[in-house]
């Protein structure tokens, strides 16, 4: 009813719409934080059961859902791959240098290795922080070796993970 007031009001006005106004105001609530800590546990849980533990309808539940993806809040729904248990049983980190006028051949290389599964572009000495999952010590030097004549690089193979990849929504100061 309120929609439709103020569809009346302000159906004149060339910037008004629906999508603008539900927009408005980015900043994700306390509702919208426990549906997104519910999601975080299990992206497949269902509208209708995010609805029950929020204490939404599932249409609102619903919109919330397709609102915080319209405002970038989530990115995309995914899986986490133990690389282990295929068989890249060597991680690392590899901080690389690229040499003065070779960002961008580095920056093509490092896109173009199937082992990085992450890399970051960083300020500091060095241009590129990059994760890499191998199989073997011989296929981290192989990655190596298709990076070093453009970039200097310094590799640190990861022992343990006492604090593995986890969610912004912990740093929050607001806690629903």
């Amino acid at each position: 009813m309120m929609i439709d007031f103020l569809d009346h009001y302000l159906s004149g006005r060339k910037e008004f719409s629906l999508k603008r106004l539900r927009n408005e105001n980015p900043e994700p609530d306390a509702a919208d934080l426990k549906i997104l800590r519910l999601l975080e546990k299990d992206a497949r849980t269902s509208t209708a059961e995010l609805a029950r533990a929020v204490g939404l309808s599932a249409p609102s539940v619903a919109e919330r859902i397709k609102r915080l993806q319209e405002n970038g809040v989530i990115e995309t729904y995914t899986v986490r791959i133990n690389p282990a248990a295929l068989g890249m049983k060597l991680s690392a980190w590899l901080r690389i240098r690229p040499v003065p006028g070779q960002l961008a051949v580095v920056a093509d290389i490092i896109d173009d290795l199937p082992e990085i599964a992450q890399c970051d572009r960083v300020t500091g000495e060095d241009c590129f922080i990059a994760l890499a999952h191998v199989g073997s010590v011989a296929e981290l030097e192989r990655v190596i070796d298709r990076i070093i004549p453009y970039a200097m690089t310094n590799t640190a193979i990861i022992q343990s993970s006492p604090v593995v990849a986890r969610s912004p929504l912990g740093a929050l100061k607001r806690q629903p």
